[in-house]
């Protein structure tokens, strides 16, 4: 992977953001961290390699930035989620969260299980809750997964979500599944390769077996 800073330079990035986003008495060493930058980058390496854009990837060479503002959400999310299930380690994991709800405007917990594959395109207004993923999940900006009566969805591969859609409570989102643009699924099932458009009350499902040529 092809990256803006070495390393070494990103752990430190990464450590005076935390130290001047969060300047209470609790300073986050550069050794909270360093250890889990290798790993958290090395997942987006796998990640990039199946996103066929050209910020993401040039050939079979994948490319990091952390200017990128949709690869840096990424990496602050990866980040918290190796580093808490690593150590437990509920300050720094909290921090890295904040900071990317700071820095990108979604709210993505530590402890919520991304796929190994997935893209978050526009990060701003989202809210990806602890719904079931699989792999080739795509969120765009004011999208949201989340509970309704304490259930939450579960999702198929190659699922995506459009701009403002949301998926809410007890769903089963077959493969190959697209919510369009502002719309809203709640406790509703849908089979592999549907097309939801519009409201619970007001809405229509098509068929479509086309998937996304953002994925390799």
């Amino acid at each position: 992977m092809e990256l803006s800073l070495k390393k070494e330079d990103l752990t430190r990035y990464v450590m005076d953001q935390l130290n001047l986003f969060f300047p209470d008495r609790t300073r986050i060493p550069q050794e909270a961290i360093e250890g889990y930058i290798p790993a958290a980058l090395a997942d987006l390496d796998y990640c990039f390699s199946h996103v066929n854009d050209k910020y993401f990837r040039d050939g079979d060479r994948t490319m990091f930035n952390h200017l990128n503002s949709d690869q840096y959400a990424m990496f602050l999310y990866r980040l918290s989620n190796l580093l808490f299930k690593e150590t437990g380690d509920v300050n720094v994991s909290t921090k890295l969260f904040l900071l990317n709800k700071c820095l990108h405007g979604i709210d993505l917990f530590y402890e919520v299980e991304l796929p190994q594959i997935f893209l978050i395109n526009h990060p701003l207004g989202t809210v990806l809750g602890r719904g079931k993923y699989s792999d080739f999940f795509i969120a765009h900006q004011k999208c949201n997964i989340g509970s309704n009566k304490d259930k939450f969805p579960k999702m198929g591969k190659y699922v995506s979500l459009h701009p403002g859609a949301a998926i809410l409570g007890d769903c089963n989102i077959g493969e190959n599944c697209k919510i369009s643009a502002g719309s809203l699924v709640i406790d509703t099932d849908l089979k592999d390769n549907s097309v939801y458009i519009g409201m619970p009350r007001d809405h229509i499902i098509k068929k479509s077996d086309t998937k996304l040529g953002i994925w390799i």
